[in-house]
């Protein structure tokens, strides 16, 4: 690889970086910083891909505005199960982004349909964890 390669390819990893960084603090907040940093010390490279690819690359499409993103991601997370600090971080996201607590908790309300009872009932305890905390309770 020649030098001037290797520099296109640390500037492209650098941009998508940036990008990432840019769309991680609008969409996220400090949220997004902390989970990045919270990898520091045991996967830097996971950090560094979230930021570059999941919203350097991702989120910054612009087939979604991040609001719709950010729903979609509440479904799939309540899908999957098990991804509860991600879905407290996508819940402040959400927030950040334009959803209001009623159509966060509406979109987990749908969420029994497809996902089940217990999926649901755990992503809505994440959401009142969230809401708590934030002050925007009670939900009407």
């Amino acid at each position: 690889m020649t030098t001037n390669e290797n520099n296109a390819s640390r500037d492209s990893r650098d941009d998508r970086f940036d990008r990432g960084m840019e769309m991680l603090t609008k969409v996220v907040g400090e949220g997004g910083q902390r989970v990045v940093d919270s990898l520091a010390d045991i996967s830097p490279e996971m950090g560094h891909q979230i930021v570059a690819w999941g919203f350097g690359e991702i989120y910054s499409r612009p087939g979604l505005p991040p609001r719709d993103r950010q729903l979609v991601t509440l479904g799939m997370l309540t899908a999957l199960g098990g991804c509860e600090p991600q879905l407290e971080v996508h819940i402040r996201a959400a927030l950040n982004v334009g959803l209001t607590p009623v159509e966060i908790s509406e979109a987990l309300l749908h969420s029994v349909a497809y996902c089940g009872m217990p999926k649901a009932l755990n992503a809505t305890a994440v959401a009142k964890k969230v809401f708590d905390e934030l002050g925007l309770l009670p939900v009407a």
